[in-house]
């Protein structure tokens, strides 16, 4: 998948699910939430590929 830029979007999640990434901001292994989010998108599109 090449990277065409980023866009802004707006999400609604649950709020554990947000305490859990945010936790994962504070330790250091996310850059911050967006980085949270396209590292577990990309592992979901990586996972997927593998089982094709």
């Amino acid at each position: 998948m090449k990277a065409k830029g980023k866009e802004r979007i707006t999400i609604t999640i649950e709020k554990d699910l947000l305490d859990w990434l945010d936790k994962r901001v504070e330790e250091k292994i996310f850059a911050n939430r967006s980085h949270g989010f396209e590292f577990m998108i990309k592992r979901k599109i990586d996972e997927e590929n593998e089982r094709k």
